[in-house]
């Protein structure tokens, strides 16, 4: 009898979960929710109890997250059958942050080695500062010492093991792909280019290596940006537009797990913004084999028909103004509106503010009103009031009533700001993915070719 029930127990332990579970407290957290981000778009938003304790169980692909509190980001790896405990105090974050539980080895992993990345590196962006030399030393010393760490873990597979170490020289890669860019900009050297052989590592990728495609987000990185510079050659030598250049590059790729997902990847943000939907969208269709994502692409290509050229506008009502009161589309018929849609947590966004306040001023008075958006959440509400009087912003500046998801947002299909739309004084739609402020040969051109 004790044998047979000893066995039975051992049965029932045997049997694999198919899920995971989550939990932990958080202690000054003066948040009621976080949440878990991961690929192909996975987010969940988990709830957080009064007293800063939260527990969920989770039904996930094997792989790594990303727990975003509003200010602290901890990477994770989730599989079938973990069970996480995360306990930190908000006030303290680096100082008490602690990951338990079976299953937890890999995010302490990832979390030992951001901090070390972070410790190397140092504070900002002073390393793309850096001369060549310099840079590549900082790098390779990241590489060696995060090698160094993952070969002497314990409890993780050597199978994880392994792939991770690709996974470290294929960071390694992409901080050298990305060093020309990035130094030009932080450096203020717009014609800057690197050595003669700086890039000799680059030279033996193989960039349809689909095993590495699949586990390693570096090697995604590194496969995205090399077609994104051939798209950009091309785009160069044939005269087309970046976003269909990118798609006819990527058609090429002999892997359809790679092609699909790259050209996938693009599709969902570029066609929001593509000058020529038609031609963009019988691209796609050409050369996806993907028949979901197909799919996907195919709904968001029948949405922005809507708001095509000489379309009514969605509008937008009764959102605040920091004037005071409240503004709808509808109170501004009778003369053409330039639409800004942007936040204050957006870089780009802010940096189109002077040119912005330059083509207000050139067109003060003029048949247009110049209305800017902010899609900023709730609780950023004051930061927006500050950046709009601290930096003297000037026409309509307008708080939308749901951020992301306000209709009106929605409605235009925005994934990505700064964007810019531009309403006839009717109220149908001119352009919705008008020039950038910053683009002023472009947009001056159309406004007077509409005599504004």
């Amino acid at each position: 009898m004790i044998i047979a029930v000893i066995s039975i127990i051992s049965c029932k332990n045997d049997v694999k979960k198919d899920y995971a579970v989550i939990s932990g407290k958080i202690t000054n957290q003066g948040i009621n929710e976080f949440s878990l981000n991961g690929k192909d778009g996975f987010k969940k938003t988990i709830k957080i109890s009064y007293d800063g304790s939260f527990l969920d169980t989770l039904k996930v692909a094997e792989g790594n997250y990303l727990f975003y509190d509003g200010e602290n980001r901890i990477p994770l790896y989730i599989k079938n059958g973990a069970n996480l405990i995360v306990n930190y105090n908000s006030s303290d974050f680096q100082k008490t942050y602690k990951i338990s539980g079976f299953g937890s080895e890999i995010s302490q992993y990832l979390f030992n080695k951001g901090s070390k990345e972070s410790e190397i590196k140092g504070e900002g962006t002073k390393v793309y500062t850096l001369d060549e030399g310099e840079y590549k030393t900082v790098f390779q010393k990241i590489k060696e010492e995060t090698t160094e760490m993952i070969s002497s873990a314990n409890g993780i597979s050597e199978d994880f093991k392994a792939k991770e170490k690709k996974n470290i020289q294929f960071a390694y890669l992409n901080a050298i792909n990305r060093y020309q860019r990035y130094h030009a900009h932080y450096s203020k050297l717009p014609d800057f280019e690197v050595s003669e052989h700086f890039l000799d590592e680059l030279q033996n990728v193989n960039y349809t290596d689909e095993a590495s495609f699949n586990f390693s987000n570096e090697y995604r990185k590194l496969v995205t940006n090399f077609y994104e510079d051939n798209a950009s050659k091309l785009a160069e030598k044939d005269t087309l537009g970046e976003f269909i250049a990118f798609l006819k590059v990527t058609s090429e790729i002999p892997s359809e797990i790679i092609k699909n997902k790259l050209l996938f990847n693009n599709a969902k943000y570029a066609i929001t913004y593509t000058e020529n939907l038609e031609e963009y969208y019988k691209t796609f269709m050409e050369a996806s084999t993907n028949k979901k994502q197909k799919e996907e692409i195919t709904k968001s290509y029948n949405k922005l028909k809507t708001v095509a050229k000489g379309e009514p506008s969605p509008k937008f009502n009764n959102y605040e103004n920091f004037a005071g009161g409240t503004t709808s589309l509808d109170d501004l018929k009778g003369k053409y509106v330039y639409i800004d849609v942007w936040a204050t947590w957006c870089g780009p966004c802010k940096a189109e503010i002077p040119s912005l306040k330059r083509i207000e001023k050139k067109y003060h008075n003029k048949n247009i009103s110049f209305v800017s958006i902010s899609v900023d959440r709730k609780k950023d509400h004051d930061k927006w009031l500050k950046m709009v009087k601290d930096k003297d912003l000037k026409g309509f500046q307008l708080f939308a009533d749901k951020d992301w998801n306000s209709n009106f947002v929605k409605e235009y299909l925005i994934l990505g700001i700064p964007r810019f739309i531009l309403i006839d004084p009717k109220g149908n739609i001119v352009n919705s993915n008008a020039p950038r402020p910053s683009d002023k040969t472009k947009l001056e051109d159309l406004f007077k070719n509409l005599k504004i």
